[in-house]
């Protein structure tokens, strides 16, 4: 089992298609993974993409974009291990407690960034849309 397990879901009031080519631009990658090279194995297209990750973390990520009422539900998953110092590759091995205590701060770190770029890219492309009203309204 992984040691950075992470599960996220957004819900973005815009078309679906416009939230997959968000997702797909490689300056918000860098953004949201500032240590980490992500390397594309599946373009999805309008579903979403799939990454083979190295760097800080060694494992794989996907965004999935999912339509759903008048906008998309962007799923993110990440399952990736630590990663040894001085390789952008080979796992870290510890102790468990060890591995544990950097899992926790790794998996902090991550989820902070996603979710502030996750809601830019949401802010962006809800711009001038009022609160509770739907994208046709």
């Amino acid at each position: 089992m992984p040691m950075v397990d992470l599960i996220d879901e957004t819900f973005v009031v815009a078309d679906p298609a416009e939230v997959a080519v968000a997702l797909h631009a490689e300056a918000l990658w860098q953004r949201l993974f500032p240590d980490l090279e992500l390397t594309v194995f599946q373009d999805r297209g309008p579903d979403g993409i799939r990454f083979t990750v190295t760097g800080a973390l060694v494992g794989s990520s996907e965004f999935w974009v999912e339509p759903w009422g008048d906008g998309a539900i962007v799923h993110y998953y990440l399952r990736a291990d630590l990663t040894a110092p001085h390789s952008d590759a080979v796992p870290l091995t510890a102790g468990p407690r060890a591995l544990a205590r950097r899992a926790v701060r790794a998996r902090t770190r991550h989820v902070r960034r996603l979710k502030a770029g996750l809601n830019a890219v949401k802010d962006d492309l809800e711009r001038g849309r009022l609160p509770g009203l739907g994208r046709t309204e």
